[in-house]
């Protein structure tokens, strides 16, 4: 069983050369490694191709969901594995994929994450898996994939992907689950499937973090899913914990594994919104 890896990138210098290092450093290589660089103005390229392992592959339309195809069109294994940049993979990762796919019957998964980089990343963790279970269970057979750790079977990419949204404001993992789902196929969420990724997404203002959480649901009503109710519950929680949280993540310096007060009031770079960054 071939696993191949793909890492849509957009100016992601300062995260990718941890996730590629991971990869290096898996007990078992992956099939291939494909970087799909979207457009990036900083050195996310060429810190690619410091990497001889790595594939890299440009994708001019911009927008998460064109380098995601891209990637999966290019792969050639028979699993497709899903990170982000900002993903570090456990050593283990690759056999734990081959095990959950000895299910002949499964035809994508997603798993459960560590919060590197945010103070008090246990009791985060412990929240976070509890909210994937309970509205795992709830969604039932309109599941949800996510992209930052994930893998989807080759063949069953290929029979949906000519279906597939590429609409701005949509999950577009949320979707392909969806789209496969919708043929029958077995979508899962595994809690066994660690990866270790960052809180980032909470770094931008309370509006857009609101707007982003929001696509979740979203994505669901634009396939005429009444199954979009059990998310607000978790975007509830989501929205209670951003102030807290916010905190938690800028103070927090996860080199040293120590928070300070000049680390809170630094300032740090906004990440764009990558739902809305298609055209």
């Amino acid at each position: 069983m071939k696993i191949s890896i793909v890492i849509p990138v957009y100016n992601e210098a300062d995260r990718l050369a941890d996730c590629l290092n991971a990869i290096a450093a898996l007990k078992v290589a992956p099939h291939e490694v494909i970087v799909v660089d979207n457009n990036s103005t900083d050195v996310s390229a060429q810190i690619a191709q410091c990497y001889p392992f790595v594939k890299l592959l440009n994708e001019k339309r911009q927008g998460v969901v064109h380098a995601r195809t891209t990637g999966f069109n290019a792969a050639t294994g028979d699993i497709i594995g899903r990170i982000d940049a900002d993903t570090v993979l456990p050593e283990n990762w690759i056999g734990k994929v081959k095990e959950l796919f000895a299910d002949k019957t499964l035809s994508a998964v997603s798993g459960s994450a560590h919060y590197y980089d945010i103070a008090l990343s246990d009791l985060v963790d412990y929240v976070d898996l509890g909210l994937r279970r309970w509205l795992s269970a709830k969604l039932a057979n309109d599941n949800f994939l996510w992209g930052a750790n994930m893998a989807v079977r080759r063949s069953d990419w290929l029979s949906v992907k000519h279906e597939l949204c590429s609409s701005s404001h949509i999950h577009e993992d949320f979707d392909l689950g969806l789209h496969l789902q919708a043929h029958g196929k077995k979508v899962e969420f595994n809690p066994n499937l660690i990866a270790s990724v960052s809180s980032r997404r909470i770094n931008t203002g309370f509006r857009s973090y609101l707007n982003y959480t929001l696509v979740s649901p979203r994505t669901y009503t634009s396939h005429n899913l009444k199954s979009s109710r059990y998310m607000y519950p978790v975007l509830t929680v989501c929205w209670l914990a951003y102030f807290p949280g916010r905190v938690a993540y800028k103070g927090y310096n996860h080199k040293t594994g120590s928070f300070s007060l000049t680390q809170l009031f630094a300032v740090s770079g906004i990440r764009i919104d990558p739902t809305a960054n298609i055209a």
